[in-house]
């Protein structure tokens, strides 16, 4: 269970009022976290559904609103015990592999080789073999077509349990596509943006075959980067060619040895392997959990480095602005006064946020009315609401002009390719309102409303979902191994494109499948959506959910929604 709980922050208190609701468990809480403005009364209600309320001061200008419902005991038993299963056949499969009984399909040393190390751990890979293969077919499907709101699948058949594909030639028309990161819509072959990159293209080519520092450093490179800390509201900013090496490669060149880096526990994979390459010392706090983090950034302070305890020469926070599994939103206004109160620096990866969450589309920071300069590093990506490849970092001057040397990523790296940057420029213009008209508000607007909407159908159908209200990473928990794969398949028997994810990637027992709202998504097709997912919930049973927002008008969340407690 992902704990979400209301933490002390560094000017205020955090009191529970809980109401109307789940009763806690032993694995777990029912969690509904309001944080705003307003003061209140500080007292505490024994009662079961826990809601909270930060009485701060005023770091929160708006409703914080985030729920986490706890796993259902059984459920959870359910699902250990089906991965138990899995994995008594896994071992009967691999002895019947091993005797010759059973064909094997994976890769194996040779005979020859045995007595060096081994490429293939066997124990590494018996969740592959053994699992992963059983529900292979849920992912890696093949589109041809753009990955708007609508899509095109190619139609594939395995005929040896998953461990190969074969097409059928046949394409899967007009799949309502709830996968993709197009969060604003410009995923798209027609419009002003593809109209801009084609033009671009045939004045500049596709490549351009060299790094920044060489002869790869185009005008429309640096007009992207004006652009780009102009819309961020920082000194300057720089582009990168791959997201993930925008984390990966730029934190080493950041902190090294000597300096602590505290990192959430749910943080992205680029963002964990940037820690580990810097050489830095890396310690864990709860996913967004303010209290764990001050002791850690407390304990940093008061004994130091081990050992040593000289004082750390750096102490970074790192954290998302959403959480791509959890749909939650960091609470980045306690964040930054923990980080001002203890003098240390803060990494934002905006990589989901950026376009997608703000009155302007600017970001988590923009979402919560605060100054960009009180964030150190602002990172993000341009491979979801901008439609195209690459990654970003704004702060000050110094911080940019000093990537500009010490960066692998900005040295080695092939510079972006010019419609890629042209596309880039084109959708945060129109984001802007730089272009003229008013396209990218209203897109901004539109997801906003179409994540309400989604967010809300799916609750009142009784499914479990994670993460923050205004969200639109949508996580509707599935828990057992066997609803994984038949989740997916039987949505996309509907032509529903959805995506699912489970173990390692998740908790073992919190397998989900995640759902991504798009601006582009018009509610003719966000209600057939939830149709077929309401009857594939039935179906395999996922409607897990013991309390239900009762049925209502078409309205956004307003803090006062009612609840109906389910016995059974």
């Amino acid at each position: 269970m992902t704990e979400s709980s209301a933490n002390k922050s560094a000017n205020g208190e955090v009191c529970q009022h809980a109401i109307n609701g789940i009763k806690p468990r032993k694995n777990g809480f029912v969690k509904n976290n309001y944080l705003h403005q307003q003061q209140k009364p500080k007292y505490c209600y024994p009662e079961e559904k826990v809601h909270h309320i930060a009485c701060n001061g005023g770091l929160y200008s708006r409703l914080f609103n985030e729920s986490f419902e706890e796993t259902p005991m059984l459920v959870a038993v359910l699902t250990y015990m089906g991965y138990g299963i899995l994995t008594i056949f896994g071992y009967l499969r691999d002895f019947l592999r091993q005797w010759k009984i059973e064909k094997c399909h994976i890769a194996r040393e040779r005979e020859e080789q045995k007595d060096f190390v081994p490429l293939y751990q066997d124990f590494e890979n018996f969740y592959t073999r053994n699992l992963y293969m059983r529900i292979r077919d849920s992912w890696n499907r093949p589109i041809c077509s753009v990955p708007g709101a609508k899509m095109d699948l190619v139609e594939r058949v395995s005929h040896d349990y998953n461990w190969t594909f074969e097409y059928t030639g046949k394409v899967l028309k007009d799949v309502i596509n709830l996968g993709s990161y197009n969060y604003l819509g410009f995923a798209e072959n027609s419009g002003v943006c593809a109209d801009a990159a084609a033009e671009v293209t045939r004045k500049y080519g596709v490549g351009v075959g060299s790094t920044r520092q060489e002869m790869g450093n185009l005008d429309r490179h640096e007009d992207l980067e004006k652009l780009v800390a102009k819309f961020l509201g920082v000194e300057s900013a720089m582009a990168f060619g791959m997201g993930f090496a925008t984390n990966s490669m730029n934190i080493p060149a950041l902190v090294g040895k000597g300096c602590l880096i505290l990192s959430d526990e749910l943080n992205h994979a680029s963002l964990v392997l940037g820690a580990r390459l810097s050489r830095s010392t890396i310690r864990v706090f709860k996913h967004n959990n303010i209290q764990s983090l001050e002791k850690l950034l407390r304990d940093a302070i008061v004994h130091g480095q081990p050992r040593t305890h000289r004082p750390w020469k750096k102490i970074l926070i790192v954290v998302e602005g959403i959480y791509s599994m959890e749909g939650s939103i960091v609470r980045l206004p306690e964040i930054i006064a923990l980080k001002k109160k203890y003098k240390a620096y803060l990494y934002l990866d905006e990589a989901h946020s950026i376009g997608a969450l703000g009155p302007n589309g600017r970001g988590v920071v923009n979402y919560f009315g605060l100054d960009p300069r009180d964030v150190d590093v602002m990172m993000g990506t341009f491979t979801k609401s901008f439609g195209s490849a690459g990654g970003y970092i704004g702060g000050k001057k110094e911080l940019i002009d000093y990537l500009c040397t010490h960066s692998h990523s900005a040295v080695y790296a092939t510079s972006m390719s010019p419609p890629v940057v042209e596309q880039i420029i084109a959708s945060m213009k129109c984001i802007m309102g730089e272009d003229g008209t008013t396209i990218g508000r209203e897109r901004i607007q539109q997801l906003a409303e179409n994540t309400t909407y989604f967010r809300r159908r799916l609750q009142e159908m009784g499914f479990i979902i994670y993460g923050n209200a205004d969200s639109p990473v949508v996580p509707m928990m599935l828990y057992m191994p066997a609803k994984i794969g038949a989740f997916g398949r039987e949505m996309l028997k509907r032509n529903i494109g959805v995506v699912v994810v489970g173990f390692p990637a998740t908790p073992i027992i919190e397998s989900r499948a995640r759902f991504c709202i798009s601006a582009a998504h018009t509610k003719e097709m966000l209600d057939m959506a939830l149709n077929m997912i309401s009857e594939v919930g039935d179906l395999l049973h996922v409607k897990y959910s013991r309390h239900r927002i009762l049925p209502s008008l078409d309205r956004s969340f307003d803090g006062e929604t009612t609840y109906e407690e389910n016995e059974d």
